[in-house]
Order: structure tokens, then C-alpha cells, then sequence
């Protein structure tokens, strides 16, 4: 990816199948609050959760150094 002063952001996956399966969900239902229900602006949140899920990718995760990603503790030798 591109770098701002030496500094380099990659985009590793850090959000984990269930906690992926759970923000599309989540974030699909906000989303329907923007067209049906209360049609409330907030429903346009749910892109936050519906876009994390997508991209198995949480900005907020990487800053803090968190992953929901299950680790491989198996040696493959």
C-alpha cells in the first residue's frame, strides 16, 4: 500500500470468521433502518460493521494491535 513518511500501513486480515459473519449481520440490519422502520440516518452506521465484515479489515483493531484471526499453533514440519 502507499506510505506517509515512512510509515506503511498493510491491511492484514485481523477480524475472524464468527466475529466477520457477526458485523455483516449486524451491519446489514442498521442498514435496513435507513429504508424501513424508523428510516433514521443512524441506519447509515451500519456501513462501519457492514464494510469491517466485508473486508475482514477493523482500522480500529490495528491501532490497537488486536485480532479476532485464530492463530496457527501447529507446526507443519
Amino acid at each position: 500500500m502507499g506510505s506517509i513518511r515512512g510509515y506503511q500501513m498493510t491491511f492484514e486480515n485481523n477480524v475472524g470468521g464468527t466475529e466477520r459473519t457477526v458485523r455483516i449481520v449486524v451491519g446489514a440490519a442498521l442498514m435496513l433502518l435507513a429504508f424501513v422502520g424508523p428510516k433514521t440516518p443512524l441506519g447509515w452506521l451500519g456501513m462501519i460493521p457492514l464494510a469491517t465484515g466485508f473486508l475482514s479489515f477493523c482500522p480500529i483493531y490495528h491501532m490497537l494491535g488486536k485480532s479476532s484471526v485464530p492463530t496457527d499453533t501447529t507446526d507443519s514440519e
